[in-house]
């Protein structure tokens, strides 16, 4: 029966795909999946796929990817060691988390239950 399957992949746009492909593997430590170019590269994140897609506008808006963590001190102070930048670690109803940004101004959740 036609209708909606799964979730394909949750992607982000960014101006300059080598910046991204270097910062989702090299500082938050992905795996690069596939590559075509300079127009989109998609990471591995646990089985599901994380994208961006090369040579658009990124930043504000679009959808927001929560990548759930254990450890989450551990993990911020990893990622900023590596030169990303991360907000402060904030607790929330149901859990404790940070901002990550990336090179093209994209907002990740890093998050950890409580």
């Amino acid at each position: 029966m036609p209708g909606i399957q799964r979730i394909g992949n949750v992607f982000y746009r960014a101006p300059d795909l080598d910046a991204a492909v270097r910062f989702y593997t090299h500082v938050m430590g992905l795996s690069l999946k596939f590559r075509d170019g300079d127009h989109w590269a998609a990471f591995d994140v646990g089985g599901l796929t994380l994208a961006v897609e090369g040579g658009q506008r990124g930043g504000p808006g679009g959808a927001t990817v929560s990548l759930r963590v254990d450890g989450l001190d551990d993990v911020v102070d990893q990622l900023r060691a590596r030169g990303a930048t991360v907000g402060e670690v904030e607790a929330g109803p149901h859990e404790r988390r940070a901002n990550l940004t990336d090179p093209a101004g994209n907002t990740l959740v890093l998050y950890e239950p409580t």
